[in-house]
């Protein structure tokens, strides 16, 4: 009789396999924590601008620099953070992420002064930045190919459950504690997160992961870290000609094109540039950026419509955002089921353009719009989020190998941080000069010093007609009705954004999947699904350490 060789070992060990649900869930929960932290930092500006006891007496520039602290550090660290994961161990890097990430809450909840909240915010961002990455590269690496699309779809979920539950769990933690609390309450959840992660995740990494390549990881930090800067910066001037914002954002830009070329040159490159070379995966990376561009810069504006001009409370305004998340709960997990059907163009072409038309839809809101056509709004929005998100981080995490999990993941993060800062900046912009110039004719009244201030926000113009009582009353109309033909333009340009997405992946998406090639052929083809009884029967894939 003819000998038969070996079966090939199995990609995924059959003991990390069972436990894979249980393992996705604390790779969520890790994920819950990063989310939910600057969610929940929306809802505490106000109370952290009051003067101590109650706050920190933080000006607008202060606090827009403890939100800014946490992004500029966290978009400038994902990319290496991703590539240490890879080559260090996922497991590694989420466990020090955590811990780094939990000591920057406790001492942020505990800080004296806006300095010091700056400071551990941005300690904050360094954990945050090794967590992102790797719980999706872990999400990889314990799924089998034809289980990732529904994996993560899950994990994107979570997402949309983090972003609504933050402002809700704000609002409740101010209404009973500190300040401080809406930190302090990451303490214990990343407590259970380590001890969850220490029993039940599996480590991995790159078996080959070659030489070192410091040089390539301090061009890629300093490159981000200048361009997302200039970017914040030019937002918070809203003024792009700045020399200041100029410099730095033509800065970054050269350190990244200098970046690519050594990449290109190197033989141990930290990034193979190769990949954007694929249409496909460019495309992918190209509309996570739009969608986060568009979506960052105009849910900016909508808190301020909620609160500023309809007058709900921080703890209200949360709960109408749960629509959004319950939207993205839903369908997130179930995407693929359209994507088998319909192909990931089709999909998420049909997702760009029904988040398009949710973000045209803010242009026709008014002062007396019923609040039920903004929920059905985010309702739609979620809707349309888990029709983009999820076929997309799909192309994105099966485009390169899976021993490159980390880095695909950090590129992606890093291009929708990257793309979320620059649509808050720019947007923002178009939402600060069209509001200035709606409310000057309106602030000429005022003493000279008082109307530049008024002229900057609608907060700071409601808060210049509190001051004056009753000869200040015409001035809320006023700052409502020109807070309106802002945010209406500034919708407006959010929606042409997920326009040029929708084509940008109506493009260069692959349509219907092809049929699976034969078993072999792919070195991270799925092996068939196990079913009672069944032996598993795996390709040969590179094995992780």
């Amino acid at each position: 009789m003819a000998s038969t060789s070996a079966p090939p070992a199995p990609r995924i060990p059959e003991a990390v396999h069972r436990r894979r649900w249980a393992i996705l869930g604390v790779l969520m929960l890790s994920l819950l924590i990063i989310v939910l932290d600057n969610s929940i930092l929306n809802v505490a500006i106000k109370t952290i601008s009051t003067p101590a006891p109650t706050g920190l007496g933080a000006t607008q520039s202060e606090l827009e620099w403890a939100i800014n602290s946490y992004t500029l550090v966290f978009a400038g660290l994902l990319l290496s953070a991703g590539l240490l994961g890879d080559r260090l161990g996922r497991k590694k890097a989420l466990l020090g992420g955590l811990v780094v990430f939990g000591i920057g809450s406790a001492l942020a909840a505990f800080a004296g002064s806006p300095g010091e909240l700056i400071a551990f915010r941005a300690v904050m961002g360094l954990g945050g930045a090794f967590v992102m990455p790797a719980t999706l590269a872990v999400l990889m690496h314990v799924f089998e190919r034809d289980e990732q699309p529904k994996a993560i779809g899950i994990w994107a979920g979570g997402v949309g459950l983090a972003i609504a539950i933050g402002p809700v769990t704000g609002g409740v933690l101010l209404d009973h504690f500190w300040w401080g609390s809406v930190f302090l309450i990451n303490v214990p959840i990343v407590a259970l997160a380590l001890v969850l992660m220490l029993w039940l995740v599996p480590d991995s990494r790159d078996p080959n992961p070659g030489r070192v390549d410091p040089v390539g990881v301090v061009l890629s930090v300093v490159g981000l870290v200048l361009l997302v800067y200039g970017i914040i910066r030019g937002g918070e001037l809203a003024d792009f000609t700045d020399v200041t914002v100029v410099v730095a954002i033509a800065a970054g830009l050269a350190v990244l094109v200098a970046f690519v070329l050594f990449e290109k040159r190197s033989d141990h490159p930290s990034v193979d540039v190769r990949y954007f070379r694929d249409k496909v995966f460019s495309a992918a990376i190209a509309a996570i950026a739009l969608v986060f561009f568009a979506l960052m810069g105009v849910t900016f504006f909508s808190v301020f419509y909620t609160q500023s001009v309809r007058g709900y409370s921080p703890l209200e305004t949360g709960l109408l955002m749960l629509p959004l998340a319950a939207a993205q709960m839903i369908f997130a997990p179930r995407a693929r089921l359209l994507v088998d059907r319909f192909g990931n163009r089709a999909t998420t072409t049909v997702g760009m353009l029904l988040l398009a038309a949710t973000l045209a839809a803010f242009a026709g809101l008014d002062t007396d719009t019923p609040i039920w056509l903004l929920e059905v709004i985010f309702f739609l929005m979620g809707t349309a989020m888990a029709h983009i998100m999820t076929p997309v981080s799909v192309v994105i995490m099966q485009s390169l190998p899976r021993e490159k999990a980390g880095s695909a993941s950090a590129l992606s993060n890093t291009f929708r941080q990257v793309g979320g800062a620059l649509g808050v900046a720019v947007l923002g912009s178009v939402l600060s000069t069209a509001y200035r110039g709606a409310i000057e004719d309106d602030l000429t009244a005022l003493p000279p010093d008082l109307r530049h201030t008024a002229g900057e926000s609608i907060e700071a113009t409601l808060g210049i007609a509190e001051k004056l009582g009753p000869t200040g009353r015409p001035l809320i109309a006023a700052a409502d009705d020109a807070f309106l033909h802002a945010m209406h333009m500034t919708a407006l340009w959010g929606a042409g954004t997920a326009v040029v997405g929708a084509v940008v992946v109506a493009l260069f998406l692959p349509g219907r999947q092809a049929p699976r090639q034969e078993q072999g052929e792919r070195s991270d083809q799925a092996p068939p699904a196990r079913g009672r009884g069944q032996s598993p029967q795996p390709t040969e894939g590179p094995k992780d350490t």
